[in-house]
Formats: structure tokens, C-alpha cells, sequence
């Protein structure tokens, strides 16, 4: 998924606030829905981030097109490790561990076959 920045996505200097890199990331994360017809959030069923781990690298400034990158790296049950790497051009800036767990009624759930789809 590409996307631009805009200035509401930077601080004062004109470079992307940090937590902005993990705002890119879950859009990119929905957009996997999306492509597919689908919705990330169906009544009492959706995804939560479990833990992640991020690394800042370089930054992304005011106006770059960035492309985010999704990798599924394992699947259970009731959750999925992702890894994203957000890139201008050839030159990685972020990427971000997640671990993302299924929930239904509020509660960790086996993940369904057809949600399951969407990041194969």
C-alpha cells in the first residue's frame, strides 16, 4: 500500500511523528480487508494488537510517498505475527513485529477460515 505524507502526519520540523509510523501500518492492515470486499471489524468480531516491536531506521519527511509492506510470519488459533516494513523507495525506515489476536464478544477466538484468507 502506498501513501503520502501529509503535513498532519509530521511534527513541527516537517518529519513523520513517530506513533504516525503505526498509524500507517493498521491501514495498511485494514486495506488487506478492503481489497478484498471484506471489513476489518464485523460486530463483536476484530483484531487487537497484542504486542509489537518497532524499529525507526530513517525518517520519512513531509510530502514522501512511502510504500507499507505486510508479511504474515506465523499463524495460530487466535492470532497472526506480522511483520510491516514502511519504505521510500528502495530505503527501509520502519518496520514493526505484531502480533495481532482475534477476538469475538470480547474474547480470544479461533480465527474463521474466511477471515484467515485475507493475509494468505
Amino acid at each position: 500500500m502506498k501513501i503520502r505524507v501529509y503535513y498532519e502526519d509530521t511534527d513541527t520540523g516537517g518529519v513523520v511523528y513517530h506513533s504516525n509510523y503505526l498509524n500507517f501500518c493498521e491501514r495498511a492492515r485494514s486495506e488487506l480487508f478492503f481489497q478484498k470486499g471484506l471489513s476489518p471489524h464485523k460486530e463483536d468480531e476484530f483484531f487487537v494488537v497484542k504486542s509489537l516491536q518497532a524499529e525507526f531506521i530513517k525518517p520519512a519527511k513531509l510530502g514522501d510517498i512511502l510504500e507499507i509492506k505486510t508479511t504474515v510470519l506465523g499463524m495460530k488459533k487466535a492470532s497472526i505475527d506480522i511483520l510491516q516494513e514502511i519504505f521510500k523507495d528502495d530505503n527501509l525506515l520502519f518496520k514493526t513485529n505484531i502480533k495481532v489476536a482475534f477476538l469475538k464478544g470480547g474474547r480470544p477466538n479461533r480465527i474463521p477460515d474466511e477471515t484467515l484468507k485475507v493475509f494468505l
